[in-house]
């Protein structure tokens, strides 16, 4: 474990935008991150985990800490479901394939989504129709302050729609260094009737869909919509998807009859972030640079060479403008450094 200085963040980051940081380091074990975090105590510090959900604006006057922290195991099992635990550095796609090779049902819906297992919780990743939440059981804490290890269950994390304790009461207080899961041995439920999984089935000509061809399907889908991050810089998808109530969703309707939506409850819905962007004319527009990818308005880009504030100033840009057209406002789903 050896603190460098000066480092180039570019490698990790999946924006690839090239800042510097004053110090890095990269941490494999809880033992190693108490230590940093011990001797560091008043410097001001970063955590990394697969960098996929951050956008980097200036350089950061402090200590990068890489969390490379890696394992997976069962802790118990049954004829019918098992509960594994992966360690906070494990690749997320990489997690859910380990799943799938072993027949684990519950997590396919949310293949080939970018970033490591422990960063997962803190914004309660979610695609087509499933959310982490779904099958979380309980993830272990790191205290910053107080070095000590704490246990959060499924009630304790206060999951919310992209959205978790770790960004409210808890943002910045704790680590997450591993994370449990419930998953299915047989008689898995399959989610398979949200967004385009049913006709990607239906082009693979499958009838009876296991999990893995569901984990296809999805990543099909995803490789069709969403850039490869070692091709052209970019963080998934930036923004939220704006939930709002009925009331305002109805009048929204009188000017624009074909505005989609997926109902939420008795008294709201959720709009597309991806359909107001692509109605505002952002879709596939290139400035410089940098830009709106051209198959999917959600994801903003990284051509090549851009400044962390130049795609800060696009967003900005993006949500101004939703909100003069539509009066919506939408959130960014990425932490931006500034």
């Amino acid at each position: 474990m050896v603190i460098q200085k000066n480092i180039s963040l570019k490698p990790y980051n999946t924006f690839g935008i090239d800042v510097l940081a004053k110090a890095f380091v990269t941490v494999t074990t809880t033992d190693e991150l108490k230590k940093v975090l011990e001797t560091n105590s008043k410097e001001k510090i970063l955590f990394l985990g697969g960098g996929s959900n951050i956008l980097l604006t200036t350089n950061f006057d402090g200590l990068v800490v890489k969390l490379d922290l890696k394992g997976i195991s069962i802790i118990s099992d049954n004829d019918d479901s098992v509960l594994v635990c992966a360690n906070a550095g494990e690749n997320w796609h990489a997690f859910v394939l380990w799943t799938l090779k072993h027949n684990y049902g519950g997590l396919e819906n949310l293949s080939l989504i970018p970033g490591n297992v422990g960063t997962a919780p803190i914004q309660n990743i979610g695609a087509y129709g499933v959310e982490l939440k779904d099958q979380f059981v309980q993830c272990e804490g790191l205290s910053i302050e107080t070095l000590e290890l704490k246990t959060f269950s499924l009630k304790d994390c206060e999951f919310g729609y992209r959205n978790s304790i770790f960004k409210q009461a808890a943002k910045g207080k704790y680590i997450i260094t591993s994370v449990v899961f419930r998953l299915s041995k047989r008689n898995h439920k399959l989610n398979i009737n949200y967004g385009a999984i049913t006709s990607e089935l239906e082009k693979m000509n499958v009838h009876h869909p296991t999990i893995h061809d569901v984990s296809k399907a999805v990543i099909q889908i995803r490789q069709q919509k969403l850039p490869d991050p070692k091709v052209i810089g970019n963080s998934g998808s930036f923004f939220k998807n704006p939930v709002i109530s009925k009331e305002q969703y109805y009048d929204l309707q009188r000017n624009f009859e074909n505005i989609p939506c997926y109902t939420i409850s008795e008294t709201e819905v959720k709009i597309p972030a991806g359909w107001l962007i692509e109605k505002a004319g952002f879709k596939g527009k290139i400035f410089g640079n940098y830009g709106v990818h051209k198959n999917q308005a959600l994801v903003l880009v990284n051509y090549g060479g851009a400044d962390g504030k130049d795609i800060l100033n696009l967003a900005k840009l993006i949500q101004k403008t939703i909100k003069k057209i539509f009066n919506v406002s939408i959130e960014a789903e990425v932490n931006i450094l500034k």
